[in-house]
């Protein structure tokens, strides 16, 4: 937190999702910036108990859990940025967020308030937990397997069960989710076809797949009766890979947000 001054003028800011939790998170935020110390102590009075402590000194496992674990990391996520332009003058073309990040990103162009992207994000955990709940599920890390091929195997493997594509993370880093039995068929199937690295995901929620359908029509129901604002900059979208700069745009992007799968790559390129 030492920098002051200018950024370079063509910046784009990304945000993270779930799974970039961790003990210790934005302490040291809070500690050296009274911008990042600001957002920790709204995140704390929005929620009526202490984010910012279970962040800095929780137990890894309740952190982990998804209704605390995104809300946690939006508000690390935002104190990061508010500490960033305490600092320096920086002003980005573009804005994007993978999977929860996409709301961090939404936030911070202008589009949903602080105290309500916070709820809604603190909803879409606990509703996202509750149907991992009902209809338990998985995801896993295939590394050095090209889509084409995993896209095949997926859908061999859904005629027993649900199972999808649903991280296109970078060029031969894909997340696939569904149900726990496709999952651990198509994970298999993904050694037998040459991947260099099959790694479960420790998560029993099937993100970004089929499974999340009645999460997303909830989700897609808070939203619909949120005032959401023009973007002052662009976001890109997880689904369609293209900037948004309008409300419609944005609407469209969420009703599909839960159940269609992140398209990282395409949206790094754009």
């Amino acid at each position: 937190m030492t920098h002051t001054g200018n950024l370079p003028s063509r910046v784009a800011v990304v945000f993270p999702g779930q799974g970039s939790q961790a003990v210790g998170m934005g302490k040291d935020l809070f500690e050296a910036s009274p911008a990042a110390r600001g957002v920790f102590e709204r995140a704390d009075a929005e929620l009526g108990f202490p984010l910012s402590r279970l962040c800095f000194e929780g137990e890894s496992a309740v952190l982990d859990d998804t209704w605390n674990a995104q809300p946690a990391i939006l508000t690390v996520s935002v104190a990061a940025w508010h500490a960033i332009r305490e600092r320096t003058t920086v002003a980005p073309l573009v804005m994007a967020g993978h999977s929860l990040g996409e709301f961090t990103a939404l936030h911070l162009a202008g589009v949903i308030d602080f105290p309500t992207v916070l709820r809604v994000v603190r909803e879409r955990g606990r509703l996202m937990k509750e149907a991992g709940e009902r209809r338990p599920g998985g995801m896993a890390a295939i590394i050095g397997l090209d889509d084409k091929t995993l896209g095949s195997i997926c859908r061999v493997v859904a005629s027993g069960g649900i199972i999808t594509i649903a991280n296109a993370n970078c060029p031969g880093q894909t997340v696939i989710s569904g149900e726990v039995g496709p999952l651990l068929r198509a994970m298999e199937s993904a050694k037998e076809a040459g991947a260099r690295r099959v790694t479960r995901l420790g998560i029993t929620i099937a993100s970004h797949s089929p499974l999340m359908a009645d999460v997303s029509a909830r989700l897609n129901e808070i939203l619909n009766s949120l005032p959401l604002a023009e973007p002052e900059v662009p976001v890109v979208g997880n689904v369609s890979g293209a900037p948004m700069t309008t409300v419609a745009e944005i609407r469209t992007e969420l009703s599909q947000h839960l159940e269609r799968p992140v398209n990282w790559t395409r949206s790094v390129e754009a």
